[in-house]
């Protein structure tokens, strides 16, 4: 095996972006662990409102109770394990497809098909799993650990920095959801996130508008999040927001703001495989903006995320070669992504 020198630089190992007995580990010292983006807020804006997502690989409701509150639970029956709805819409109750086990919207089990014919069958006690949940601004977090700490912990300075930008949080709405799929470890989707040093090359339509030299890019790292700050080459269009900010959220959480009008994006990335990931992008803008500006931002991003595709999946390829043990990073250019390696360690000693 063709080892490289120890020490800070080197990366993970190659062989835990394509073992199957890693991501077991993972969705259970990882994923169950962290606050995760689940969808937009206005979607259970009124009573009875609700939509589903999945943290990992764990299936999530997120619904708006009669008494107004906002709750998340898993979206499975209690009685034999079937995912109990899909999608998002407007319920008096959440109903399992399978038996018709129905509960009340604040997770009670209502009632249970035949359960008068089962002696010392009692309803009572028999509620969905409550996962932890929280709102900021326009979005909708979920965790599944009982023992969570506030999602003010993991977004760090973000919130800060979005509202330093002049977003208004308030304003902004729900215009436009893309979806994904990934020939690769949801690792390197999240690295590739996290470092633009490879703008200049594989971005020739990314790097045109923004400005990606090291003097001007700038990144910041915290305890479990980090930011990159990309000023716009030309402001001659005195545009509302002059720099793009692309925030990471431990542990899969893409929150960014593209230069140009109000906006806000964000998603998370799942695995669905050891050597495949899918996932997901909201974007938001204020309500009076116009839709062939939305139109444009979102198609040019939409081409840089089509770029991201073929890179991922290149570095897929070369990692499960079985000849290399690791890679060596760049330090500086790359720190982000050591951050978020060191966490990965972390989270897996």
């Amino acid at each position: 095996m063709a080892g490289v020198p120890p020490g800070p630089a080197q990366t993970l190992p190659w062989s835990w972006y394509s073992d199957p007995q890693a991501l077991p580990r993972e969705q259970e010292l990882i994923f169950k662990q962290a606050w995760q983006y689940a969808g937009p807020a206005e979607h259970v804006a009124e009573p009875g409102q609700f939509f589903t997502c999945r943290v990992g690989e764990i299936p999530v409701i997120v619904v708006r109770g009669r008494d107004g509150q906002l709750r998340a639970f898993l979206n499975v029956c209690r009685h034999r394990g079937a995912v109990l709805v899909e999608g998002s819409g407007t319920r008096e109750t959440i109903q399992c497809r399978y038996h018709a086990w129905t509960y009340d919207l604040d997770g009670k089990l209502r009632a249970a098909p035949r359960s008068n014919r089962e002696p010392g069958f009692d309803t009572d006690g028999i509620c969905l799993v409550e996962l932890c949940v929280e709102a900021w601004g326009p979005l909708v977090f979920v965790n599944p650990s009982a023992d969570a700490p506030a999602l003010e912990e993991t977004l760090g300075p973000a919130a800060a920095h979005v509202d330093a930008a002049g977003i208004d949080l308030g304003a902004l709405r729900f215009r436009h959801r893309s979806e994904y799929e990934l020939e690769c470890n949801w690792k390197i989707a999240v690295e590739n996130y996290l470092e633009c040093y490879h703008c200049p090359t594989a971005h020739p339509g990314f790097s045109a508008v923004v400005d990606v030299h090291p003097d001007a890019y700038r990144l910041e790292t915290h305890a479990r999040s980090s930011s990159q700050f990309g000023p716009l080459r030309d402001t001659d269009g005195k545009p509302e927001l002059a720099e793009g900010q692309f925030h990471w959220l431990w542990p899969v959480t893409k929150l960014y703001a593209l230069p140009g009008p109000q906006n806000l994006a964000a998603g998370p990335v799942y695995p669905v495989g050891p050597t495949r990931t899918a996932g997901w992008l909201d974007y938001f803008f204020r309500e009076d903006s116009p839709d062939a500006e939305i139109e444009e931002l979102i198609a040019w991003d939409d081409q840089v995320g089509r770029e991201d595709r073929q890179l991922v999946a290149s570095v897929q390829r070369g990692v499960s070669s079985g000849l290399i043990d690791a890679g060596r990073l760049m330090p500086e250019s790359e720190r982000l992504l050591a951050h978020f390696q060191e966490l990965v360690r972390e989270a897996l000693a």
